[in-house]
């Protein structure tokens, strides 16, 4: 335990507390990542007095490496060093007013503030003072929690909840990120004190999603997010996508199960927080558009197009940023039919070209999605899948060398074209410019000017252009 204290922070840390006279701990994750062998750079420290006076005095031994940033609203203050943040607050007692997550704050003791935090793993403290440096105080059972890998709540998770019901999402989270289980009284709890969830703003809860999204297995996440009636308060778009229907003995995939395969599928391969996103709403169109008919069976038609249409009203309502990330999120969505549609055909160098075109440079970005989201327990069609993307991948390389195509403008703009002709922007100059651009995919003539104007004459000519 004492090792990882020999870093100076830590023992800067010690002397300053000693030199004020205060109790000083450091408490919560740090020590559970700690525990866990977890690398962590967020240490939270509890002083049992000021925690802004502590931190005050320890930047001013740092010196000048490091900067303090003091939250007086909140008692609490912040010293940046080198890659490591300290958080520094008193320790207190908290109340709460049924109405708000926000508590009443008291000065308090140690034992105060460890019976306030959400779970028992996050209750550990260790002394920084020298005459009990490194003691770890475990009062409810926290270091057990971990070996045992289980999520528990340090006092009665129904109050717990009810207090703070963002508390509720971070133990999900914590599932999620760390594999372990929800012990069943706290899961119960949140199963009656979900309701509660509608108090937390839009922005707290995207922050947890986010942090499930990116987790090892971010299936452990949603997958509990929808046992405990969650995920239908915070998300129902998912939920409308679960269940199997069957017509005259045709039934069509759970796509909530297959969209978390494919979640978890990306999750092997990239940190990449909107690509995931990408992953799980790839799919989110499908219940709006799903038929039956005798001949086809169950179809999910043009499901990428409404897809990519719910993107933005998914984002809007969940308050995600409505920038290029929307974007890239919807374009991936749109996209996501269009490689598999190119793998299940003779690979044609003018199917590469136009989905080199659309995609532009997030065109590896789709090839990773697309093979996340072959998720048949069938493994020759698994294998099938997999040889056809390759042939797409090495037609991608070998055509992007070719005629440079990705993000592609056509060699002849509609300026050079309204010049030439002496045209107002109008319906002919927009045609002359498609048909050069699909010449180009089709791979009918080269990507060069030369070339394109060639053809911008022909084209006038066919459409009866005064020359």
């Amino acid at each position: 335990m004492k090792e990882f204290l020999k870093d100076k922070i830590f023992q800067t840390l010690s002397e300053v507390a000693d030199k004020l006279g205060l109790e000083c701990y450091v408490i919560g994750g740090y020590v559970r990542d700690l525990l866990l062998r977890r690398p962590s750079k967020d240490i939270d420290v509890v002083v049992v007095g000021s925690g802004i006076l502590m931190a005050e005095n320890v930047v001013r031994k740092l010196g000048k490496k490091s900067a303090l940033t003091v939250f007086k609203t909140y008692g609490t203050a912040q010293v940046k060093n080198g890659d490591m943040e300290i958080e520094f607050v008193g320790a207190r007692k908290e109340s709460y007013n049924a109405d708000s997550r926000n508590p009443i704050v008291e000065n308090g003791t140690l034992a105060d503030d460890q019976i306030r935090r959400d779970f028992t793993i996050n209750a550990m403290a260790i002394c920084l003072n020298k005459n009990r440096f490194g003691e770890l105080i475990d009062p409810f059972g926290g270091q057990t929690d971990l070996e045992n890998l289980v999520i528990r709540t340090p006092t009665d998770p129904d109050v717990t909840f009810s207090d703070d019901p963002l508390r509720m999402l971070r133990a999900v989270r914590f599932a999620s990120q760390l594999g372990f289980f929800l012990e069943i009284e706290t899961f119960d709890a949140i199963c009656r004190n979900r309701e509660r969830i509608k108090i937390i703003t839009k922005e707290r809860i995207d922050d947890e999603l986010n942090k499930i999204i990116l987790s090892p297995r971010p299936s452990v996440g949603f997958v509990l997010l929808e046992k405990t009636g969650l995920l239908q308060l915070i998300f129902p778009e998912l939920i409308a996508l679960q269940g199997v229907e069957t017509r005259e003995g045709i039934g069509h995939k759970d796509n909530f199960s297959h969209t978390l395969a494919v979640l978890d599928n990306i999750a092997k391969n990239t940190d990449n927080l909107w690509l995931r996103w990408a992953a799980l709403l790839h799919d989110i169109g499908k219940p709006r558009v799903k038929k039956f008919d005798a001949k086809n069976g169950w179809t999910f038609y043009g499901h990428q197009y409404i897809g990519a249409k719910m993107v933005a009203d998914i984002f809007r309502k969940m308050r995600l940023p409505m920038n290029e990330k929307m974007k890239y999120v919807q374009k991936l969505v749109s996209l996501h039919m269009r490689p598999i549609d190119v793998s299940q055909e003779d690979v044609t160098d003018s199917a590469v070209r136009r989905l080199l075109f659309d995609a532009g440079d997030d065109i590896d970005d789709l090839m990773t999605l697309c093979q996340a989201d072959i998720t048949s327990k069938n493994p020759e069609k698994v294998s099938r899948y997999r040889d056809n993307f390759q042939i797409v991948r090495q037609k991608l390389v070998e055509i992007e060398e070719k005629d440079r195509i990705r993000n592609f403008q056509p060699p002849v703009d509609g300026l050079e074209i309204m010049q030439t002709f002496n045209l107002p922007a109008c319906a002919a100059v927009g045609e002359i410019k498609m048909r050069i651009k699909d010449a180009i995919l089709d791979g009918k003539i080269p990507n060069e000017h030369a070339a394109a104007r060639e053809l911008m004459f022909e084209i006038a000519r066919e459409i009866g252009i005064n020359m």
